[in-house]
């Protein structure tokens, strides 16, 4: 089956190429410009302090798909299968990342701790919200504490 989306904006900030895995995303302020024909869609968004960004590798490149990858590059943990890893090399290179907003203005939203690259386009945005998104019995892989 054959999918299609359209960007319905895109990130605005300082971050003009993929940093380094040590790299901290977490204080990045980013602008999401939503393109202006859907900004009604924002309607009282500004209710939420976190939002679910999802948005596209549109710049990972790579050669075949790789189903075991290290993990953030880290060879000492062994590989993993990429479904169980955050690596932009997937079969649909898409991400989502939880996000504070700080502001809403029009058709846009000043966000940090997005942790995509100036340009990158958006396919979709829902509001956190915390009884659908968490779970208190959650775990996680004991290596991710490690790096």
């Amino acid at each position: 089956m054959n999918i299609q989306m359209k960007s319905i904006g895109t990130v605005v900030n300082d971050i003009a190429a993929k940093p380094d895995h040590s790299f901290k995303w977490a204080d990045v302020v980013s602008e999401i410009h939503i393109n202006p024909e859907l900004a009604e869609g924002l309607e009282r968004i500004e209710e939420f302090s976190h939002l679910n960004i999802i948005w596209s590798f549109h710049q990972s490149q790579f050669e075949g798909l790789a189903l075991l990858v290290y993990p953030r590059g880290q060879k000492e943990f062994g590989k993993i299968g990429v479904f169980a890893s955050r690596s932009p090399f997937r079969p649909n290179p898409i991400a989502k990342t939880l996000v504070r907003l700080l502001e809403h203005k029009g058709n846009v939203l000043k966000v940090k701790g997005l942790d995509a690259i100036n340009g990158t386009p958006v396919l979709d945005i829902k509001p956190f919200i915390i009884d659908y998104d968490s779970d208190k019995e959650a775990i996680t892989a004991p290596w991710l504490s490690k790096i």
